[in-house]
């Protein structure tokens, strides 16, 4: 039975246990990671988050003029001071937990991120920020460049997709990151069940030991299949951890459970990949209500992210985590006809973790409509960007993974007031 990239990247090892033919992708695996024992979670929010509701200009008229439904009061918003430009700011009022860490000063929020001429289609948006090039978004990830150079011997664990399928951010010449969704389901899979699933896997094990004389190019199919092998175990003890404080019973929450488990109880993995849905709020968005389709979204992000930033400071590890969060695009600053936003420009950035110099980075636009606002662009409709979000990547690069941002990607892109690290 063959098996595909996909399925091994889906079903991790219980794709290739039973039927070992996928050398190509176990040799693979076999190549990347570094010694250091820094984290880093790399959060997606699918979609096109929209900046103006998470982080909203609370005293610009120009804000609720071109809102006048989906506005949020500025009674309402969670206070986090003025940026450079003078602007009063303040989170979603959902967003409490994440007010906290602000105020600790481990939340750093950027402002206006993007690129010029910037896409708004989602596919081709989301690639852009995968391969860190707007000009040529079909190669290899930024993350996956990053991997790439990670020196000998190698960890099968070194990166952790929480997602279904392999997103391009990933994507290395010579490192491919398993998707492990559920470290329960995550398992060898035998036919078999109880004690013959047990010898069976003994007897892979077995044979995944012995090397023909004469057949040395066996040697490294073998060695791979040893080293996923021995994920097994590191990824079932990930599964029985619960942590120290209660995460929310959902897909998001359950992913950053994984996470913070995997980090505490050291199984090796360095990158992780993390994406949580439904930001495309093009009608309906209702950030006010109880109910509302955004403030569920902002209530959802601020529970796992809160639970997740909680568990790891209450266990000595949030010092050797950073997390960082990006979204396609952000969103039109008018509503539409149906109580939304469409695709827009400039998005938000956070930066969460126990090293992060927080705070405020960036000026926020003037909303006013007028075509020859320079801080905004397409007619005033859109918030045209200040930071080139590979800005952002070179000062995790480089402040944080130890690496070199312009050979990653393939330009120097430091700034040197984005001081978060």
């Amino acid at each position: 039975m063959k098996v595909t990239r996909r399925q091994f990247l889906e079903g991790g090892v219980a794709a290739f246990t039973v039927t070992f033919a996928a050398p190509a992708v176990l040799s693979d695996l076999a190549r990347a990671q570094g010694s250091s024992g820094r984290h880093l979670v790399v959060l997606y929010l699918g979609g096109g988050n929209d900046a103006l509701s998470m982080l909203v200009p609370y005293q610009d008229q120009f804000y609720f003029s071109r809102r006048p439904t989906i506005a949020i009061p500025s009674g309402s918003v969670l206070q986090v001071g003025t940026d450079a430009s003078r602007v009063a700011l303040g989170f979603h009022p959902r967003l409490t937990g994440l007010k906290e860490i602000f105020d600790q000063g481990k939340l750093a929020v950027i402002q206006r991120t993007g690129y010029e001429n910037q896409t708004r289609s989602h596919f081709q948006g989301i690639d852009v920020w995968a391969t860190a090039n707007p000009t040529n978004f079909s190669g290899m990830g930024w993350i996956g460049r990053y991997l790439d150079l990670l020196p000998s011997p190698v960890d099968p664990l070194v990166g952790w997709n929480t997602s279904g399928d392999s997103p391009r951010v990933l994507l290395s010449r010579t490192v491919s990151v398993p998707s492990i969704r559920d470290p329960r389901a995550y398992a060898f899979a035998s036919p078999n069940a109880g004690a013959e699933a047990a010898v069976s896997r003994a007897v892979a094990t077995r044979i995944s030991s012995h090397v023909p004389i004469d057949r040395p190019q066996l040697s490294l199919v073998y060695e791979s299949v040893r080293a996923a092998m021995g994920t097994l175990d590191r990824v079932a003890n990930v599964a029985t951890y619960t942590g120290t404080v209660s995460y929310p019973t959902t897909g998001f929450g359950a992913a950053m459970r994984a996470i913070a488990g995997a980090i505490v109880r050291g199984v090796g993995s360095k990158v992780f990949y993390v994406t949580t849905g439904g930001y495309d709020t093009h009608a309906n968005q209702n950030p006010n209500g109880p109910n509302g389709t955004y403030a569920t979204l902002m209530a959802a992000l601020n529970d796992g992210l809160t639970a997740f930033y909680t568990d790891l400071r209450n266990q000595s590890a949030l010092d050797d985590t950073l997390l960082m969060t990006f979204s396609e695009f952000g969103r039109r600053i008018s509503e539409n006809g149906s109580a939304g936003t469409d695709h827009g420009a400039a998005a938000l950035m956070m930066v969460i973790g126990g090293r992060v110099n927080g705070g405020l980075y960036g000026t926020s636009a003037n909303l006013n409509p007028d075509p020859g606002n320079p801080t905004l662009e397409n007619g005033g409709a859109d918030v045209r960007y200040t930071f080139d979000f590979r800005s952002v990547y070179a000062r995790v690069i480089d402040g944080w993974l130890g690496a070199d941002s312009a050979a990653i990607l393939g330009g120097d892109f430091r700034r040197g007031e984005l001081s978060f690290i």
